[in-house]
């Protein structure tokens, strides 16, 4: 059994063809296709942030929406760029986003991908040392201090004249949310990050693509990234057993219009720079009629290993195209793999 959700960019553009004309058509229909989905059966609605982008970016907002929208289906992201990030803000705002759906967020985060312009975290007001200009380090430590204040201890000197009564004793960030500190996720881009994740008690997002660390396929190089991962998890100091992810570009091609949109796609492995220093290689799309897909399939071994399959979908071919696609993986694909 596998938990299967949807990931979206959640890409707009005022163009004829796309159904998201707008930031707002976008985020009216990401929430409407987190409903779907949830009508559908399917287990999560991920969603992708980027800054400076006509893309999704600020996710609090509409992971709260669509948590009062919904009832049962996962709301996360994949990945939350903390180099944007004030960590106290941030708690403060999953706290809230994660009360209002009652529980079920999954929140990726790490450094980000190459953004859209030069260090835009430092439009942001955020600076990291001089030996570290990717911002690395600095999300790092972010997400360290995250996951402390997400403990829910008091470390905050209250002050004796308050305007409201206090508790007694430090006061902590509010609203305080239980449990989310076992739902954060850790976007890991290499064998060492993932292995970091789990030292530090988060669970695993791994996406479409890594850096290229062998010479093997993608699938290959991925599962064992999920591998290290766990063989590093120490479930007696984290007192949980942790997930993992993997996303995937997947179509079963049931109809004339899917035919159209996805045959004759790239089916391979692709290798390329990232930036100046990193070699990255980019996992296959999927895309053929269901019995051949399902075959394709069985020999992922990175999908294999995880328990959680993201689909990305294409976001701007609108709320029930998107709804085919996830309903057409879950009825014609997951059975036949034993993921449903």
């Amino acid at each position: 059994m596998k938990k299967i959700g949807f990931l979206s960019f959640g890409h707009w553009t005022p163009h004829p063809q796309s159904a998201t004309q707008s930031a707002r058509d976008v985020l009216h229909q990401s929430i409407d296709l987190a409903q779907a989905a949830e009508d559908l059966g399917a287990d999560g609605a991920y969603f992708r942030v980027h800054h400076f982008a006509r893309q999704l970016a600020s996710p609090f907002p509409l992971l709260a929406a669509a948590g009062a929208k919904t009832s049962r289906i996962e709301l996360g992201t994949g990945v939350i760029d903390l180099r944007y990030e004030n960590p106290f803000y941030f708690v403060e705002d999953a706290g809230a986003a994660d009360l209002i759906s009652d529980g079920r967020l999954q929140l990726g985060v790490s450094r980000g991908s190459p953004e859209q312009v030069i260090d835009g975290w430092r439009h942001f007001g955020y600076t990291s040392a001089d030996d570290d200009p990717s911002g690395a380090n600095a999300a790092r430590q972010k997400a360290e201090l995250i996951l402390q204040l997400l403990e829910g201890e008091g470390f905050a000197e209250p002050n004796p004249r308050p305007m409201f009564p206090n508790p007694p004793g430090l006061l902590r960030l509010e609203p305080h949310s239980e449990g989310l500190r076992e739902r954060m996720w850790w976007g890991a881009g290499s064998d060492a990050t993932a292995v970091w994740a789990a030292e530090h008690g988060m669970n695993l997002m791994s996406s479409t693509l890594k850096d290229h660390e062998s010479n093997e396929p993608f699938h290959v190089q991925q599962a064992k990234q999920l591998r290290a991962f766990r063989d590093a998890w120490d479930s007696d100091r984290w007192g949980f057993e942790p997930r993992t992810s993997v996303s995937r570009s997947i179509f079963a091609i049931t109809n004339d219009t899917d035919r159209r949109y996805f045959v004759g796609g790239d089916t391979d492995d692709q290798i390329g720079k990232i930036d100046a220093n990193t070699t990255a290689i980019f996992g296959r799309s999927y895309a053929d009629e269901p019995e051949a897909l399902i075959e394709q399939l069985r020999h992922d071994e990175a999908i294999a290993e995880a328990d959680t399959l993201l689909l990305t979908v294409p976001n701007q071919l609108g709320v029930d195209y998107n709804a085919h696609v996830i309903e057409s993986i879950l009825t014609h694909v997951a059975p036949a793999l034993g993921w449903r």
